[in-house]
């Protein structure tokens, strides 16, 4: 049975198998089939999609930690072996796009390569070696995607929402007014040079003193506190008009730890909300735990052991700058923003 969630068509397993692909005959090839690629700093990621009423239905995805900005803080330099690790992803994806006939694709590059003094080279690497062309885009264009794909969660009944995404190289803050009769206004936007790759390599990924993780959350509140006072969140808040949506990894591995996943299952997390005492708490836990221990929780992995420290400082660190009660959470986000962009400029007749 298939399952229509704001605007994503997937079935019950969240992809479409390639079996059934094929069964559809002559009829399927007619049809338009679009990939988004995100490639951030830690992660590699893409979907491929048909379009569908309402949205899109995902037939194809492949998501790898890849660390492309590992190092960049000390060099601003994307490593060899960084650019290895990306290229054996891409690859795969790029295989991907071309075994299901991809019709129209866009793939985009973030923080790391806005950063990094020879992201050109890489681009040219990528686009020789595995044929996708990459574009680099603005915090501004990150922000919009991420937007994008999330938005159908933000509730109409709050009339301001604070929406975030905390990356691998950098943190996306965005205050949005709300209304009810039509899509989100974004207010102000903000980007701040807090991502977990970079905390990671500076405050450790292991075990982390109390004081430590302390003085973390606290050097990035410092970043975020300009933007709560010329926006006036706080007050806001106070008068009851104000939601938190976050789409990133740390919102979703928190949102699974607290339902006591035996696995991560995004059905079950996307659109699920967190209150943040029950957040606060969680990472109470974590930050009594080495990495191993990290490592064991099903909802973690060894993957991400060491960087979710440093996710759950950013989240804090926004929580006391803006305290709300509760957030809702968004395994959703840049990737679904570029399909409901292409999809909805397919779809308006103009050029791809």
């Amino acid at each position: 049975m298939d399952l229509q969630v704001h605007g994503i068509r997937r079935g019950d397993s969240g992809l479409e198998s390639g079996r059934d692909a094929g069964r559809t005959g002559a009829s399927s090839a007619a049809r338009p089939v679009y990939a988004a690629l995100d490639l951030g700093t830690n992660n590699c990621r893409l979907l491929i999609a048909r379009p569908a009423p309402g949205g899109f239905r995902v037939i194809d995805a492949f998501s790898r930690i890849v660390r492309l900005g590992e190092g960049l803080t000390r060099s601003d330099r994307l490593s060899d072996q960084a650019m290895e690790r990306t290229l054996e992803a891409l690859r795969v994806c790029g295989a991907k796009i071309r075994r299901r006939g991809v019709t129209a694709a866009r793939a985009v590059a973030t923080e790391a390569c806005r950063r990094a003094v020879n992201c050109a080279e890489f681009v040219e690497l990528v686009e020789r070696e595995t044929g996708i062309g990459i574009e680099i885009i603005s915090s501004q264009e990150e922000g919009r995607l991420a937007l994008a794909g999330c938005a159908a969660l933000l509730d109409p009944v709050h009339r301001y929402a604070l929406v975030f995404d905390i990356g691998g190289g950098s943190t996306e803050l965005m205050w949005l007014a709300v209304p009810g009769d039509g899509p989100p206004r974004v207010l102000d936007q903000v980007s701040i040079r807090c991502g977990v790759i970079g905390l990671t390599e500076r405050y450790g990924g292991d075990r982390i003193a109390r004081a430590q993780y302390r003085s973390m959350v606290e050097e990035v509140a410092a970043e975020i506190e300009p933007f709560e006072e010329r926006n006036g969140i706080r007050r806001r808040l106070a008068e009851g008009q104000v939601q938190m949506l976050g789409t990133s990894g740390t919102v979703t591995t928190l949102a699974g730890c607290h339902l006591g996943l035996p696995r991560y299952d995004r059905r079950v997390v996307d659109g699920s909300h967190l209150r943040v005492e029950h957040a606060r708490a969680i990472i109470g836990k974590l930050v009594t735990l080495d990495f191993d221990g990290r490592a064991g929780h099903p909802c973690i992995g060894p993957e991400r052991a060491d960087l979710v420290l440093a996710g759950c400082a950013v989240l804090e660190a926004i929580c006391d700058c803006c305290p709300v009660d509760r957030l809702r959470i968004a395994d959703r986000g840049l990737r679904e923003g570029i399909l409901v962009d292409l999809i909805g400029v397919a779809q308006d007749g103009r050029e791809v």
